[in-house]
């Protein structure tokens, strides 16, 4: 879990990046500061791997917030002036983000930085969900399914269902891709226990799932993947 900090001096945007975090389960909120002196302090206290960094700020902006510290973690800058687009990607910033920042936007931002992040992992074989306040450990080859139904997912395991409150894309980055497909905008699958596959649904056991209109060209690649395999 990589542990981030929210530096900005409005406290709407506080708000706003702290409950897009909140959703988030690979990342843990440590601190919410409203200027650069109080996250210098906590950069110095605690292993940060993110910060989301307003621009304009009291006292020191951002960008010299950031040239100052010598070994930086790594930044989204959150920001309503476009202007310093170019200056905050020459300082390496993961993403630039222009205030008011959508969560759609939001998870974009964090998809770049796990994939920056991202180190081969090969023995890598569970996923954490949050579930009832508890961090789940689901073992991927247990993973049959996984449905979306509004802001929640319901996860589908030989061992019983699992409910989490997170989107279906940010899903499909916490899953490995050679291991689970999205067929429709409201099903992942995992490969492992498809026992039929049909031109409008796909059968996991007793349990049929639709293929979105969407998404046959992801079927099409599984069904390659899968005769790859069986060769």
């Amino acid at each position: 879990m990589t542990k981030c900090i929210i530096v900005d001096d409005e406290p709407l945007a506080l708000d706003i990046l702290e409950s897009y975090i909140a959703q988030c389960q690979q990342l843990q909120l440590v601190q919410r500061c409203r200027n650069a002196l109080e996250a210098f302090d906590v950069l110095h206290s605690h292993d940060i791997g993110l910060m989301f960094l307003d621009i304009q700020m009291p006292s020191i902006n951002g960008v010299n917030f950031i040239r100052s510290l010598k070994e930086p973690p790594k930044v989204i800058f959150t920001t309503a002036y476009p202007e310093y687009a170019v200056t905050g990607f020459e300082l390496d910033a993961v993403d630039y983000l222009l205030k008011p920042v959508t969560f759609e936007r939001f998870e974009k931002s964090l998809a770049k930085f796990f994939k920056i992040q991202a180190k081969p992992e090969p023995d890598l074989t569970h996923t954490y969900f949050k579930v009832n306040g508890k961090l789940v450990k689901l073992e991927h080859a247990d993973i049959i399914s996984a449905q979306s139904i509004k802001d929640y997912i319901i996860v589908s395991t030989a061992h019983g269902n699992y409910v989490t409150h997170m989107t279906m894309k940010y899903l499909a980055t916490l899953l490995p891709a050679d291991k689970f497909y999205r067929v429709h905008r409201s099903f992942i699958v995992g490969a492992a226990h498809i026992t039929a596959i049909g031109k409008n649904e796909i059968s996991l056991g007793e349990t049929v799932v639709p293929v979105g209109e969407n998404y046959k060209a992801a079927v099409d690649q599984l069904l390659t993947n899968l005769k790859s395999a069986n060769r």
